[in-house]
């Protein structure tokens, strides 16, 4: 029974979305265009080339250098083995879904067990310092300080997930953990990486080649999702859907002694993080710190389209995606609370402060935080163009190789 409800669910929603774009064809090419441009100018060029470094990094055993000397830190505080720290460092530095590439790229390299690899998925996929101080911070509130909010909320928020998720799954793997415990020494660690190296037969060029093949398979797929969540998120609100949803999300707010218009924006952002930021900080009924609450939240949730990104990229491992999108809820929960406590000490105290120095320096660090966003998206294309066309090259050698 069970799979026919699902069956028809989704058949449904198949049918719905083919009917829209049929009746709203113009809607839908704008959404489409705006999905495109944010995936060819921004995140293309900007994940591209962390997604090549890990995965060279993963082939060449330097990652495996790294976990045994992390191992102290990353077992007893999230109970994953010290690779772990590259996942947890990478998609804090470039932003989701690098941490989920990394971690099923390990699940792939055994250097996990699936419960570990279930708990490392689901505190390594953080939004990038660029998109919180450039995006949301500057571009949406044209307020860099309150980049420092949204980053503590968030980074701390996240570190306590993988605390809480220590636990999971912990009976199943209470001998194993045990069983790895070694000394830690930098002898050690390089042996370790030497044999990782000697175990992958590719030679050089084989392993730059499918370092590029595999970073660029992935980004076309979080492409296809960045449109596809784009459009849908704008037909549910042609169609009305969204309005008539977002009235369950008022109900919540009113419990929470929050504005309702926030209810719309609340939801789109569940779906697109960048719709509901936006959305947020241009409602008029809320006041700052009600905004960047709600902000909080949907950064953490990662949206919708972000996690079925995460789901599409685990699908080919044994990695579960309930423990991830329970980890999303619980890290949007420790984001809007952190954001209450850090709001006045790291942005009231601070503007009252700015106001007696001099108000030139945060004038100069807004500023470079918004060159360094449209700075990206001006050479964006021209990286993304310049990938694709190296990707071309490369399979259409391999095709002509016997």
């Amino acid at each position: 029974m069970k799979q026919k409800i699902k069956t028809i669910a989704l058949s449904g929603i198949t049918a719905f979305i083919a009917f829209s774009l049929v009746k709203f064809p113009d809607q839908s090419l704008e959404a489409s265009i705006r999905g495109l441009n944010m995936w060819w100018e921004v995140v293309f060029p900007s994940l591209l080339p962390f997604f090549i470094t890990a995965e060279l990094l993963i082939g060449f055993g330097f990652v495996k250098f790294i976990g045994v000397l992390c191992e102290p830190i990353m077992r007893p505080l999230f109970n994953v083995p010290g690779v772990g720290s590259f996942a947890w460092a990478m998609g804090m530095a470039s932003g989701y879904p690098t941490g989920a590439k990394i971690s099923a790229r390990l699940r792939e390299e055994k250097q996990l067990t699936q419960i570990e690899a279930e708990r490392l998925v689901s505190f390594t996929n953080a939004s990038s310092p660029l998109f919180i101080f450039g995006a949301v911070s500057v571009g949406f509130f044209y307020d860099v300080k309150l980049g420092a909010v949204l980053a503590a909320s968030h980074y701390i928020g996240n570190a306590l997930v993988g605390v809480c998720m220590r636990f999971y799954g912990r009976r199943d793997e209470t001998h194993t953990a045990k069983t790895k415990k070694q000394n830690v020494t930098i002898g050690r660690a390089f042996r370790e990486m030497h044999r990782t190296r000697l175990d992958d037969p590719r030679p050089f060029g084989k392993v730059v080649g499918d370092a590029v093949l595999n970073s660029i398979q992935t980004l076309v797929m979080v492409g296809g999702f960045i449109i596809l969540f784009s459009v849908f998120t704008k037909l549910l609100y042609i169609a009305g859907i969204s309005p008539a949803i977002a009235m369950l999300f008022k109900y919540i707010l009113q419990m929470l002694s929050m504005p309702v218009d926030l209810a719309l924006p609340l939801f789109s952002g569940l779906f697109e993080i960048t719709l509901g930021a936006n959305m947020i900080s241009q409602d008029e009924s809320a006041n700052l710190m009600e905004k960047i609450i709600v902000v909080s939240f949907i950064l953490g949730f990662n949206g919708l389209s972000v996690q079925a990104q995460v789901a599409s990229i685990i699908a080919p491992t044994d990695i579960r995606f309930a423990p991830y999108f329970f980890a999303r809820i619980l890290h949007g929960l420790f984001a809007a609370v952190l954001t209450v406590l850090f709001y006045t000490p790291l942005y009231l105290n601070r503007t009252s402060f700015d106001f007696k120095g001099v108000p030139v320096f945060n004038n100069m660090h807004e500023g470079t935080w918004l060159d360094a966003f449209n700075r990206l998206a001006d050479i964006g294309p021209i990286v993304s163009f310049t990938a694709l066309f190296i990707a071309v090259l490369i399979m259409v050698r391999r095709l002509r190789s016997p």
